[in-house]
C-alpha cells in the first residue's frame, strides 16, 4: 500500500468526541439485503460494535442479560450507503460559483453540517468525490474524532485534462507525466480512490494521458473511477481499465458486454433530474424555468435511460448515489433516488433498490467485507426506520435511528 498520508502519524490524546457503543439487542422487521430475505418479527444483537447474531425472534434464546429493545415493528436494516456525493457542496447554491468562491474553512462548515444531514438520513457510509481535495481534510476530522460524520471513501481533487469538464474546481493536468503527479498527490493525501473526468461533451484525455492516469492508480494499488455519461467514453474508459463508471448514459450492447466481462458496476446518478424536474422543489432553490422546462423533458423520456436499464437488466452492477451537493439536491434526500431507480428499470424492485443502497454500495466503496448487509461477525452499521422501506422507499424519509460500529449516530 502506498505511505499513508501525514496525519496518520500524529498521536491523539483523546478525540473531541468520544465513542460509546454498548452492547444491545434490537426487535423489530429485519432485512438483511443480502438477498430478499425480510424477517417479519426479527432480532438483531450487537456486542463489541459488531453484529453478534440475527434471525427469528422466536430463536434469540439468551440474551446474555442485555434487555431486548422493541422497536415496536420498526424495520432495522444495513445502514446506507451514497456511492456519489460531495460533502462540501451544499446542495443550494451554484456549482461553479461555490467551487470558485468558497473558502476553505467555508468548505469546512458546509462538509460538517452535510455529515450531521448525512446521518440524520441513516447514511453512515459516503463516497465522496470531490471534486476539490477538501474531502482529504473531512476523513481526516472524522477520523481523528475532530467531528462526527458517516464512514468515508475519499478520492482527493478529480483529475482533468486542462481546461477540462469543471476545470474550475478540479486538478488540471496535461501530458503523461503530470497525470502520474497527479495521482501521487492525491495518494500523499490519503485519497482512497481516485476519480476523473473523462467527457463531457467531447472526450477528454489523450491515450496516453488515459493509460498514465489508469496505471499510476493502480500501482499505488487504488481504485480508479471515471465520470462517463455516453457510450464512447463509457466504453473507453472500461477498455483502458477503469473500476467503475459513474453517471452513465447511452450505451450500446458491445459497451455493456465490456462492463459484463471487466464486472465493472455502474453508480447511477438521477437525482439532479429528478428534483429539477419537481417545479415545487426547482423553485425553491432559484432553478431558471427554462432548466426546469428540460428536466421535465429529459425525465419523461424512457429513451433517455434505455442504455441504462439494459445494462441493469444483463447483469452489470448498479449501485446507489445522488450526486448530493448539486443544487436540489441536498445530503439528506435519498428516496426520490431509490424511487427512479426503479421507476425506469435500473432495479427491478425496491428491495433490489435497498440493495443497491446498501450491498452494492458497500461493494463499490470495498468495504462489503465490513458493512452493507447485517450479517454476524461484520460491523453493526445499521439504521432503523418506521414503516416498510421494502415496499414504500419514501419511508427512508424517516430515520428513527442510526448506528456505526454500534454506536448511536442518530
Amino acid at each position: 500500500m502506498p505511505e499513508p498520508a501525514s496525519w496518520h502519524y500524529q498521536t491523539i490524546i483523546k478525540p473531541m468526541f468520544e465513542r460509546h457503543a454498548p452492547d444491545r439487542i434490537l426487535l423489530g422487521r429485519v432485512i438483511p439485503c443480502h438477498d430478499d430475505t425480510v424477517i417479519e418479527d426479527g432480532f438483531v444483537e450487537i456486542r463489541g460494535g459488531r453484529i453478534a447474531r440475527i434471525g427469528e425472534r422466536s430463536g434469540l434464546g439468551d440474551t446474555g442479560g442485555l434487555e431486548p429493545e422493541d422497536t415496536g415493528g420498526q424495520t432495522i436494516m444495513p445502514g446506507l450507503v451514497n456511492s456519489h456525493a460531495h460533502l462540501s457542496w451544499d446542495g443550494i447554491h451554484e456549482l461553479s460559483f461555490q467551487s470558485m468562491h468558497d473558502a476553505p474553512e467555508i468548505r469546512a462548515y458546509k462538509a460538517a453540517g452535510n455529515m450531521i444531514k448525512s446521518l440524520r438520513a441513516g447514511v453512515t457510509l459516503v463516497r465522496d468525490l470531490g471534486v476539490h481535495d477538501a474531502n482529504l481534510f473531512t476523513k481526516q476530522a472524522v477520523a481523528q474524532g475532530i467531528v462526527p460524520g458517516p464512514r468515508l471513501k475519499v478520492s482527493g481533487a478529480s483529475i482533468i485534462q486542462t481546461g477540462g469538464h469543471t476545470y474550475w474546481v478540479c486538478r488540471e493536468a496535461s501530458g503523461a507525466d503530470e497525470m502520474r503527479r497527479a495521482v501521487r498527490e492525491q495518494v500523499r493525501g490519503g485519497a482512497d480512490l481516485i476519480k476523473i473526468m473523462a467527457c463531457h461533451d467531447t472526450l477528454e484525455f489523450t491515450d496516453e494521458e488515459l493509460h498514465a492516469v489508469i496505471d499510476e492508480a493502480h500501482r499505488n494499488k487504488l481504485p480508479i473511477t471515471a465520470h462517463a455519461t455516453y457510450d464512447a467514453c463509457i466504453r473507453r474508459v472500461a477498455e483502458f481499465g477503469i473500476d467503475c463508471v459513474e453517471h452513465g448514459g447511452s450505451m450500446s450492447d458491445e459497451t455493456i458486454q465490456v462492463l459484463l466481462d471487466r464486472k465493472l458496476p455502474i453508480v447511477t446518478t438521477f437525482s439532479a433530474l429528478v428534483l429539477q424536474a419537481d417545479e415545487a422543489i426547482a423553485r425553491r432553490f432559484a432553478i431558471p424555468e427554462w432548466k426546469i422546462n428540460e428536466r421535465k423533458k429529459a425525465v419523461a423520456d424512457p429513451k433517455r435511460f434505455a442504455g441504462l436499464k439494459a445494462a441493469a437488466e444483463a447483469g452489470v452492477p448498479i449501485a446507489f448515489g445522488t450526486d448530493a451537493g448539486s443544487p436540489a439536491v441536498e445530503h439528506d434526500q435519498i428516496a426520490p433516488e431509490l424511487d427512479f431507480m426503479v421507476r425506469v428499470g435500473v432495479c427491478r424492485s425496491p428491495l433490489d433498490a435497498l440493495r443497491a443502497i446498501t450491498q452494492r454500495g458497500a461493494r463499490v466503496c470495498r468495504m462489503d467485507h465490513e458493512v452493507g448487509t447485517l450479517e454476524a461477525g461484520k460491523a453493526a452499521d445499521l439504521i432503523v426506520v418506521p414503516g416498510k422501506p421494502d415496499q414504500d422507499l419514501f419511508a427512508l424519509r424517516n430515520v428513527a435511528m442510526t448506528f456505526i460500529a454500534g454506536q448511536r449516530m442518530h
